[in-house]
């Protein structure tokens, strides 16, 4: 990726909002822009491609382009001629292991990743690509700033996996959400798109044949993926006072784009006909078929989306909206466990629920604009088997956070409970693939024992039955911190996390325990998707087969996340389930999964938060403190109270 100059006009962009005028207000849409018409058509589809490629070919190169709608469904899938088959997965740094230097992933497949991660991750209320996503994925935030802490999203990259239990595969119909092939993407190239103020989709676009990430996003790239995906969403541009660059976190400013509509050089020229343009659509198994052609996205927020509003009365009177099949019945209503004695009843499953609602709906928004908004996140609650009990969402909040949230809490259950480290012990190898195909064949270049990170944990907290012993309650937060690649968090010249990969080894395509535990089900889904096995990989992702009393179940079926947003659930000092937020914040995510079960604690008297002594922050490893929860100062719109979690 070539680092030139052009600082001074980014500059200027970021000052005056937007460069280029295709990028109008948001018209002030809080959460309920949604019409009839805020989906793309195929002629809607049709003109991004055509826009995209007319870019391409007036700057000499060719693109592949793929459009999705908000929830993740590949509207199509189109190579210019010449288009580069595939890309190498590289950091700007060297690194050995993960998906580092895999160089036969189609270039299809990182097209639409990205095209689904501008969707995912964006709202009425914030626009981000997935050069924002590059920036909050990494060791440090900002990404080169020394002895700094992790991205406040690290990890979220290995979510919305081929191998979830809860994205809806395409066979299955177009409602969703869907999974992105190689997770969500960190690669600049992919945008949302937008119509009167509300998300319709995104696309992604490749160009250069490498797959990567923005190491350093203090200076200016000139990114020929970009500036094609911004042409491809011509007049669908994202609202200037939306963008990333105009939220900050932690005081810092987000990164939107390096590239701004003004570069497109072929901004002012008619659009080509799509049936005249040189290239064709691809078939991409599992995700779009060139001969049925280019396809209608959904309306998000109605029933054939697979998401629309609480018409059943789950939780009256929060704005809920639920997840539906194609028969629109509920996926997950709130229901009772059968995981054994003291089980969860369906009357704290609702509360649970109900109260982080409650909590969202009162909670200031961390990610959204206009500033004083509420929060918008996706709830889940499971069992300790990590079976979901009921997910729910509130109104307009980003699609990424359904994967996400029920990651988070099957992970505060795993690790809370006694049977993480005998089935991590029990896992067969993540086998790493070597960077080229040997006579057309992926071949095993190395194995990770996945039974070692259970070695490192005890080795670090002193403790040699730690995770199997049931005697801490692990929050994503605390877990997340033994999970970066320094530790303390950031400190450059720390060990890493027993969880992670060392120095050297360690990449946002190599995290650790994270991707090592659903290496075999990514990399067997990618060979899939790109014709080299004939059949997809099963839905489960860690591969775990727990014996519970309503039948074998993978505590971890969607995978892990080691981000916060997930506190687990107790009834006096026995685990029971976990509760995990995914949104509009990170700290508002730990928030309101820590008071949705102080409050349903206090409501019903019968389940609580863990006993102080047996949180995670009473642990010590290498003599750094871990953390449980962190609560922001201040959160509420309706109330002037400052700590709401302390004491609690």
């Amino acid at each position: 990726m070539s680092r030139v100059g052009g600082l001074c006009l980014s500059l200027l962009c970021l000052l005056l909002g937007s460069c280029g005028g295709d990028s109008p207000p948001s018209g002030g849409c809080d959460g309920s822009c949604v019409t009839g018409t805020s989906f793309l058509a195929v002629t809607d589809v049709e003109n991004i491609i055509a826009a995209a490629a007319l870019e391409a070919d007036q700057r000499g190169v060719a693109a592949t382009i793929a459009v999705s709608d908000r929830l993740g469904n590949v509207l199509a899938v189109y190579a210019m001629a010449g288009a580069v088959d595939s890309v190498t997965i590289a950091s700007p740094y060297p690194v050995s292991g993960g998906l580092e230097n895999i160089s036969f992933i189609p270039a299809s497949l990182a097209a639409i990743s990205k095209a689904i991660t501008g969707a995912y991750l964006s709202s009425e209320g914030n626009a981000f690509s997935s050069r924002t996503a590059s920036q909050i994925v990494q060791e440090h935030f900002n990404p080169g700033e020394r002895n700094q802490p992790g991205g406040p999203l690290f990890g979220v990259q290995f979510s919305q996996l081929s191998c979830s239990d809860l994205t809806v595969r395409r066979s299955a119909g177009q409602h969703g959400p869907k999974h992105a092939p190689l997770g969500l993407a960190a690669d600049p190239g992919g945008f949302p798109l937008y119509r009167d103020g509300t998300v319709i989709g995104g696309i992604g676009v490749v160009v250069d044949d490498q797959y990567s990430f923005d190491a350093n996003p203090a200076d200016t790239d000139i990114s020929l993926d970009e500036v094609v995906a911004l042409a491809g969403g011509r007049g669908l541009l994202a609202p200037a006072d939306r963008r990333a660059e105009r939220i900050t976190v932690d005081g810092k400013q987000l990164r939107y784009s390096d590239m701004s509509p003004s570069m497109v050089q072929s901004r002012a020229q008619p659009l080509p006909p799509f049936a005249a343009l040189g290239g064709a659509l691809l078939t991409v198994p599992g995700y779009f078929d060139a001969g049925v052609g280019i396809v209608s996205g959904q309306v998000f927020g109605q029933a054939v989306s697979g998401i629309r509003p609480d018409t059943e009365n789950f939780f009256p009177g929060r704005d809920a909206f639920v997840l539906v099949d194609g028969a629109n019945t509920p996926r997950f209503p709130p229901v009772a466990a059968n995981d054994g004695v003291g089980a969860l009843s369906q009357l704290e499953v609702t509360t649970l629920l109900d109260q982080a609602l409650a909590v969202a709906n009162r909670a200031r928004a961390q990610i959204r604009r206009p500033l004083g908004s509420q929060a918008r996140v996706t709830i889940s609650v499971v069992d300790r088997n990590g079976v979901p009990l009921g997910l729910v969402r509130t109104r307009d909040a980003p699609v990424f956070g359904i994967d996400v949230s029920l990651q988070k809490a099957r992970t505060a259950a795993f690790y809370s409970g006694s049977q993480a480290a005998a089935e991590l012990q029990s896992l067969a190898t993540a086998d790493y693939l070597g960077p080229v195909l040997v006579a057309g064949v992926p071949t095993v270049e190395r194995s990770i024992d996945i039974g070692d990170y259970v070695d490192a944990l005890r080795a670090a907290l002193d403790n040699p039955s730690a995770l199997a012993d049931g005697a801490v309650a692990f929050t994503d937060r605390a877990g997340g911190n033994m999970s970066r690649p320094y530790f303390p968090d950031g400190l450059r010249d720390a060990p890493p996390g027993p969880l992670s990969k060392p120095a050297g080894e360690w990449s946002p395509f190599s995290t650790g325990l994270q991707l090592d535990l659903v290496y075999n089900q990514l990399i067997g889904h990618v060979a899939f998707a790109a014709g080299l096995a004939a059949g997809d990989v099963s839905t489960g992702c860690s591969t775990i087969s727990r014996v519970t009393p309503g039948g074998n179940a993978d505590p971890l079926a969607n995978g892990m996340q080691v981000f916060p947003g997930s506190v687990p659930v107790y009834r006096g000092s026995t685990l029971v389930g976990a509760i995990g937020v995914s949104g509009d914040g990170v700290d508002q995510d730990d928030m309101i999964s820590f008071l949705a079960i102080h409050q349903a604690g206090e409501l019903l008297g019968t389940i609580n938060n863990a006993p102080v002594a047996m949180r995670a922050d009473q642990l010590t490893p290498q003599g750094v403190r871990l953390r449980y929860v962190q609560c922001p100062q201040a959160p509420f719109l309706d109330s002037a109270v400052q700590t709401p979690c302390g004491g609690k």
